[in-house]
């Protein structure tokens, strides 16, 4: 890039990134790029289905109830005061993007539909389109940021951060012609979302690749909670990739589990991780590659849920008459990039929001519907620190497990105050040279983390999905974004398979085997760094 710095630079187009890049150039008249390796409508944002949590008026719902259903979804790992500022912060957020444009559904009356969803007490889901959520509200910040930047760079893929002196000072990107140049900015936002493929069934888009928490572990900053991997019970089971995602308003309505037999095996109102194990459990009891989502009860289904309605015509599936088949496929990763309340990073200079961090909100599981809050909550939040000249991290969220941990004793804190234990990776093999196509390698790579990092996993299992990241490292030297990516899948396929062979415990979304039950003193965050 030629002239002066960007004030902001903004890494991905997901909700977060573009929620933040309209607040930074909006309200706070800064200098603001975003960057994305697609276009800024292709994002994780527009396949979220579900809908946004939020408490926006006066009924029997409160944010303390908002609060405490998040907490117990994240099975002792959520930090408090995240969830409050979450909680707190968000109905100001969904009311802001309403403002932009967002075209949320509402009743004969004008009210707001509200949905529930598995974990929630009461009913808090604002949705757009039935199951279109993601679309509305991408689509919304899309035309804002397309109205206020100083720079788009799409199809620009982030290679690596720009440190100097200790500071981010931006990236060094790769451009469709071709060129590998620097992109400069006081500041860098990482909003770049997880890393669903990892996996070989999963609901993520081609390009959740985990490129922002690998760039975060190769300049050293800490990552935390990689274990802890969602996956969404409900995903349509055809041969499609990204798999069609059923909503959990499909269940909050009233659709039912069933295995093979017809029967009942799970109450489906319960958080995403509990669902998921009891499918995957009585696949394996029955000899089934998926069990059956029963919505021949729901009236209306293709007034409420069009684009689903529509998704199962093409596959030749009647909501009305047939039974949905269904199975569990990596949705969501809990951890990410540490940051404290305002999305400063170890790092000087660097800051990072949405599904890429571990802020402290989701803890070992993620609550339904909390991304895109997080995501519109958190973006703006770091924006707001730069703002105020804030430069590097502070004590508060899951922060606390890196600045506030005892290395040589970590428990938890308090109540309150999650410790953290600290792990480091062993430096990767050396890589053999472009010989292999990447296509191939990412695939073997995915089919291993299924297999041996999925929804069941024991040390034996963990061992082989770490030998499969490592292997796909030496596998991915080359300089095209295809090979880029699956050195990024297997950075942080190696954290991962490090973290969860570290926690020999069960706990929200990551389940050991050969450890089921929770273990109190691994009530700690694990920070790679």
């Amino acid at each position: 890039m030629t002239g002066d710095a960007l004030d902001l630079l903004v890494l991905g187009s997901g909700v977060a990134g573009l929620s933040a890049a309209v607040h930074g150039a909006d309200t706070h008249r800064m200098r603001v790029g975003v960057l994305t390796k697609g276009e800024l409508p292709q994002s994780t944002t527009r396949w979220a289905q579900g809908g946004v949590a939020a408490v926006l008026h006066g009924d029997p719902d409160s944010t303390d109830l908002h609060l405490a259903d998040t907490l117990a979804a994240g099975a002792g790992l959520c930090d408090a005061d995240a969830v409050r500022v979450l909680v707190d912060e968000g109905p100001l957020r969904v009311n802001e993007l309403i403002t932009l444009g967002a075209m949320f559904d509402r009743d004969a009356k004008g009210e707001l539909e509200l949905a529930r969803e598995g974990g929630h007490t009461l009913a808090r889901i604002v949705h757009a389109g039935g199951s279109a959520t993601g679309v509305e509200v991408e689509r919304a910040l899309v035309e804002a940021v397309q109205a206020t930047m100083a720079a788009i760079y799409e199809h620009a893929f982030a290679l690596d951060l720009l440190v100097e002196a200790g500071r981010c000072v931006g990236v060094v990107a790769l451009f469709p012609d071709g060129s590998t140049r620097e992109v400069r900015a006081t500041n860098v936002l990482v909003t770049t979302g997880g890393a669903g493929q990892l996996f070989a069934v999963t609901t993520n888009p081609l390009e959740a690749t985990g490129d922002g928490i690998a760039m975060a572990l190769r300049a050293g900053v800490a990552v935390a909670d990689l274990e802890f991997v969602q996956f969404h019970p409900t995903a349509l089971s055809i041969e499609a990739m990204p798999r069609p995602l059923l909503t959990e308003a499909l269940r909050g309505h009233g659709a039912l589990l069933r295995d093979s037999k017809g029967e009942r095996f799970v109450d489906e109102l319960q958080p995403r991780d509990v669902v998921s194990r009891a499918e995957t459990r009585r696949m394996h009891e029955l000899g089934d590659d998926h069990v059956f989502l029963d919505a021949t009860g729901l009236d209306h289904f293709d007034r409420r849920f069009p684009n689903i309605a529509a998704a199962l015509a093409g596959a030749g599936l009647d909501p009305a008459k047939d039974w949905l088949p269904v199975a569990p496929a990596a949705h969501y990763t809990c951890g990410g990039i540490v940051t404290d309340l305002r999305g400063a990073t170890t790092l000087p200079g660097l800051w990072a929001a949405g599904e890429v961090s571990c802020s402290g909100v989701h803890g070992a599981n993620r609550l339904a519907s909390n991304s895109l809050l997080e995501g519109m909550v958190f973006g703006p939040r770091a924006v707001e620190a730069i703002e105020a000249g804030v430069s590097g991290p502070a004590t508060t969220g899951a922060m606390r497990a890196v600045l506030g941990a005892d290395a040589d004793e970590p428990r938890r804190v308090s109540d309150d105050v999650i410790g953290g234990r600290f792990l480091t990776l062993e430096a990767p093999p050396p890589q053999a040279g472009p010989s292999r196509d990447p296509a191939s390698v990412r695939a073997e790579l995915q089919r291993a983390m299924t297999h041996d990092a999925g929804v069941l996993r024991d040390a034996g299992t963990l061992r082989l999905a770490a030998q499969a990241a490592d292997a796909a490292w030496t596998s991915s030297a080359g300089s095209t974004v295809a090979h880029h990516e699956v050195r990024n899948l297997a950075t942080v396929g190696r954290a991962l398979a490090r973290a969860a062979s570290t926690r020999a415990e069960s706990r929200g979304a990551h389940t050991r085997a050969d450890f089921p039950a929770a273990d109190p003193d691994l009530a700690v965050r694990l920070v790679v760094v």
